[in-house]
């Protein structure tokens, strides 16, 4: 990847961050779950590319603080999916920690880089964000509160990968007789 390239993933996920924000509180919990092997025009899992890890994880790491909001990273299936993110983060919000250290090949490109970007990392088991940006079809919806509801902008891809973005609003309890806000 060249540096327009690069540039053209960090205004991505700055433009995919930015629009989530419009439906969330400050302090809210964005996770990321990312494909580099998409994003190149590879297949999921098949052709991981390192160097795009860091230009992703910053690119996320600045747009979330940037706006008061806390990243997270979704691991691949050789970590089960595990997130990485702030252990203030992790204690804060009563998650489970584990222990595992992502790797560009167990976790992902893109988490392994996030670990080594944040200030003190940490690893949970699962997450319940309040948001969540999928970057080649990772499936990050185990992490996401329910109920989610899907965002749609122009930009439908990072490079070559599929870009869907969700939010999470508050379950509606009750029947006929219940009121909302």
């Amino acid at each position: 990847m060249n540096t327009a390239d690069c540039e053209d993933i960090r205004a991505a996920v700055d433009e995919a961050v930015s629009a989530l924000c419009a439906h969330l509180e400050p302090g809210s919990l964005i996770v990321l779950g990312c494909s580099t092997s998409e994003i190149a025009g590879g297949r999921i899992g098949k052709a991981s590319v390192p160097e795009l890890g860091p230009v992703v994880a910053g690119a996320m790491i600045d747009a979330c603080r940037a706006r008061e909001m806390e990243p997270a990273f979704q691991c691949c299936e050789h970590l089960n999916r595990a997130v990485v993110l702030e252990r203030d983060a992790l204690r804060r919000r009563g998650y489970t920690q584990v222990c595992a250290v992502p790797q560009p090949k167990a976790g992902g490109s893109v988490p392994a880089a996030a670990w080594r970007l944040l200030e003190k990392p940490a690893l949970a088991l699962r997450v319940q964000a309040e948001a969540g940006i999928d970057i080649g079809d990772t499936l990050i919806g185990m992490h996401l509160r329910p109920v989610a509801v899907p965002l749609r902008i122009g930009l439908t891809r990072v490079g070559e990968a599929n870009l869907v973005l969700a939010y999470s609003r508050l379950p509606y309890i009750g029947g006929s007789r219940a009121v909302y806000q």
